[in-house]
């Protein structure tokens, strides 16, 4: 598979705590990614540092061959990497598929009133229901995003950031806060992201939910990388069990 992602002796300190040490890892083409340890291992910083919110001391992070350091959201979002977030962030007062619409403004013509502009408003409108439909929220196009359950807005999020065309998508804990049914729904629509060429790149806790899902597992503790590999390599590593999974790596 193509690498998409590459990231290379990334650290971030706030003040005396290093909170991300010296960590290097890929992601590929249509690859899910699962990113894991227990709390404190420095598994959002590293989130945020390749999402811009925050800047790196040291390493690079590179996308599609060209380092992303030092960029602002919108400009990664241009560039193909686009996020979710661990609670639901809708647009309020406007319905589902306005909602989406939004997600794909980094594709759209500066000039609003240009022919260009007209044509690619059409052509998005058309990709947003696309969309909406992907998800499962078709029914819901037209309703107020006010009255969607908590569950229901996670998709809506999910729809609005492939609004975007990513080509790397980075979930924050999709499953939290999700019925088992819901969350079974999330990951059918992740693999389906995937199927499509998009890297997924994503923080969890649940290890029933994610264990079964990535391809490959990245695992964090105190800032370090201890293991990376496939979930079934991930699962027997010593390290791993006795930092995180404990009992769960029977899953």
């Amino acid at each position: 598979m193509t690498s998409i992602l590459q990231v290379r002796n990334l650290t971030k300190r706030f003040g005396g705590l290093t909170a991300v040490s010296g960590l290097g890892f890929e992601v590929h083409e249509g690859e899910i990614l699962g990113l894991i340890g227990p709390n404190g291992a420095g598994k959002s910083t590293t989130f945020n540092l390749m999402a811009v919110t925050y800047a790196a001391e040291e390493g690079e992070i590179e996308f599609l061959d060209s380092s992303i350091l030092g960029l602002r959201p919108h400009e990664i979002a241009r560039r193909g990497i686009m996020r979710t977030f661990q609670h639901n962030r809708p647009f309020e007062g406007m319905n589902v598929l306005e909602n989406v619409l939004i997600g794909a403004h980094t594709r759209f013509e500066r000039n609003p009133f240009s022919r260009r502009a007209f044509l690619e408003e059409a052509g998005l409108r058309r990709r947003a229901e696309e969309l909406v439909e992907f998800v499962g929220l078709g029914e819901l196009r037209e309703a107020s995003v006010e009255r969607l359950s908590f569950g229901q807005g996670r998709l809506l999020e999910i729809a609005r950031a492939l609004a975007g065309e990513p080509k790397l998508v980075l979930f924050d804990e999709p499953a939290a806060g999700l019925t088992l049914a819901e969350a079974e729904r999330i990951a059918a629509v992740i693999r389906g992201i995937a199927a499509h060429g998009i890297a997924v790149l994503l923080i969890e806790h649940d290890m029933h939910f994610l264990l079964p899902l990535a391809q490959r597992v990245v695992v964090l503790n105190f800032g370090a990388k201890i293991a990376e590999g496939a979930p079934e390599q991930v699962r027997a590593h010593r390290a791993v069990v006795d930092a995180y999974l404990g009992d769960a790596a029977a899953v």
